[in-house]
């Protein structure tokens, strides 16, 4: 898979420090989609140090894609002892990362570590270095996540969910109608349905989008599970809403047949592996004119932050992942009105 890798002068030629460190994340409520709950989750901080100079990546692991914290760490120690010596440019660091095919999540957090600390040394910022447009600040999507109907106007309230601009519904195929009627019931922001693969065919969906047309809908997010690529290139010419691609496009797709199932894509640096590669993406989206968004696993404001370096000019920011935390060990982000801006 051929990347765009910046030229970047600065050569390190002796050791560099890689370690990696554990945190448990406590959530703020039980985050239910409709493949799994969790009350925490546990993400992994990568650190790289050469002198005085210090990067800093984040590694939030997904079971959908098989990643857990045991994967992690044996890919990491492996990493960490075929990189000594070894690594002394960007270049030298996306070939080695190509050759161990590291899970995608540790991949991002090692290549986003070193980048940083290129940052740091150039007294520069990421934006500046992959010579991508600044982002402004940023108005992002707030999920619901599945709960019982009886339990949605209160959790909206108390979150004072009216701050933002769009907002993101988690359902299941069996609560789906139910969940949809109540909020837009209450909500008046536009709503992106998130359905994390929970329907079998393209006819069930379309059934389910003739009970939306009283609510005020942006997009479908990824509603039937990615193998069924027939299905979706029916479903896509009957869709009334903007079909967006999630777990159909990882760290790499056939883009001209995305283009075929789908109106858009959403890009999660976790899933591409990396800026270098989460930029191709987009830009691979765009070449087709898909819609594009940027959007997150449940993160620390450091992968947030990461995350809002890729936001020019996307149509849509989910980037919601660390409001969902009872503590933000970094505190990198400031949200206001629904808004993303960096501290």
């Amino acid at each position: 898979m051929k990347q765009w890798i910046p030229t970047i002068e600065v050569k390190y030629r002796t050791t560099m420090n890689w370690n990696i460190e554990w945190l448990r994340l406590d959530l703020r409520y039980t985050w239910k989609i409709s493949r799994n709950a969790s009350e925490f989750k546990e993400n992994a901080i990568i650190s790289v140090a050469h002198g005085e100079w210090m990067g800093l990546g984040e590694v939030a692991p997904n079971i959908r894609y098989n990643e857990t914290r045991e994967t992690i760490q044996k890919a990491f120690d492996t990493f960490k002892s075929a990189a000594e010596n070894r690594i002394h440019d960007l270049q030298d660091l996306e070939q080695l990362l190509s050759e161990l095919k590291l899970p995608n999540a540790l991949r991002f957090g090692i290549e986003s570590a070193f980048i940083h600390m290129l940052c740091h040394a150039e007294k520069t910022s990421v934006y500046t270095m992959l010579n991508i447009e600044k982002p402004d600040a940023l108005p992002t999507a707030y999920s619901f996540p599945i709960m019982e109907t009886d339990e949605l106007k209160s959790f909206y309230e108390k979150e004072n969910l009216s701050r933002f601009h769009m907002l993101k519904v988690k359902i299941n195929s069996q609560n789906a109608r139910q969940t949809l009627d109540t909020i837009g019931s209450f909500a008046d922001a536009p709503l992106i349905i998130d359905a994390n693969e929970s329907f079998h065919s393209a006819d069930e969906v379309v059934e389910f989008m003739n009970t939306l047309n009283h609510l005020h809908v942006a997009c479908i997010e990824q509603p039937m599970p990615s193998h069924l690529k027939d299905e979706y290139k029916k479903l896509k010419p009957l869709s009334p809403y903007p079909l967006m691609a999630d777990e159909s496009v990882c760290d790499d797709a056939d883009f001209d047949e995305i283009a075929l199932q789908f109106h858009g894509v959403n890009m999660k640096l976790m899933k591409a592996g990396g800026y270098l590669n989460g930029l191709r993406i987009l830009n691979e989206a765009r070449k087709r004119n898909l819609k594009t968004m940027v959007g997150c696993m449940i993160e620390t404001s450091l992968g947030i932050a990461s995350a809002m370096n890729v936001c020019a000019g996307v149509d849509i920011v989910d980037l919601d992942g660390f409001l969902i935390l009872k503590h933000d060990p970094f505190t990198l982000i400031n949200e206001e009105h629904g808004f993303l801006k960096w501290q």
